[in-house]
């Protein structure tokens, strides 16, 4: 439902400006999220659009920008355009310098929206954005700080609504602060690789392969859950699987 919020509001504001716009357009690859096209007396500019809504710790990578430069081949568009809730890693912006690429962040956006607005409401972060009264999708209240979701239309919930909400999304918090340390994860993944390691060994000669392959996986896989960039994923997943492949090698040489 975010990301659909998030499409429609930049779809209506591509619309605003002159273009003409496909939500969700569909090539023999690739489904794109906006596909515009502005008309012009030197001929139409074409502009592809994806649409990333991560929270705020999650940086839109270089394999993203990448994809959409494909996917820009492959309709001829002349300019790419990534959109985020969150903002973009090092390299994304470095890659992006000098292309025919354009980065939009959490507070660019904010601009872009305050620029076409004509009533103003509260949003988190005591910012004001404004929407048109004849638009009721046209409301980019963006992301709180931890959740990083645009809000549903509708009644206020009950208070006993509120605090759960607000519960679930601390208990998120904390399980994202800890899985973000490495620390942390290399702890998980020695505890729970021992344990599945010793309910499925069939015998005590697997016991050290099992683990270390299954560490490998839990390595990479918790990793990815946590991490969106490509680059960060590989650094700390390498980093997680060899400390355990040492703990695991020592147990196996000394026990």
């Amino acid at each position: 439902m975010e990301k659909n919020r998030l499409v429609d509001f930049v779809a209506k504001i591509m619309e605003k400006s002159g273009f003409k716009v496909q939500k969700y357009y569909k090539t023999t690859k690739y489904v794109v999220d906006i596909y515009g096209v502005l008309p012009t007396v030197l001929g139409d500019i074409s502009v592809v659009v994806s649409c990333k809504n991560y929270e705020e710790r999650w940086k839109v990578g270089l394999d993203i920008i990448k994809e959409m430069e494909m996917v820009a081949k492959t309709l001829n568009a002349s300019k790419v355009v990534i959109i985020t809730t969150s903002t973009f890693s090092d390299n994304a912006l470095r890659y992006a310098q000098g292309r025919n690429v354009k980065l939009i962040d959490n507070n660019e956006l904010m601009r872009i929206a305050k620029s076409f607005s004509k009533k103003k409401i509260e949003t988190p972060g005591d910012a004001n954005v404004e929407i048109d009264d004849d638009d009721e999708d046209y409301n980019p209240s963006f992301r709180a700080k931890i959740t990083g979701s645009f809000p549903k239309s509708g009644k206020r919930g009950s208070l006993s609504g509120r605090r759960r909400s607000e519960a679930s999304n601390k208990a998120e918090t904390w399980g994202k602060v800890i899985l973000s340390s490495t620390v942390a994860l290399i702890l998980i993944v020695l505890a729970v690789s021992t344990i599945i390691t010793y309910l499925i060994a069939p015998n005590r000669a697997l016991l050290g392969i099992l683990r270390i392959v299954i560490a490998a996986v839990l390595s990479y896989g918790i990793v990815i859950a946590v991490e969106r960039d490509l680059t960060v994923t590989l650094i700390k997943g390498s980093t997680v699987f060899f400390v355990c492949l040492l703990v695991y090698i020592a147990l196996i040489i000394f026990t």
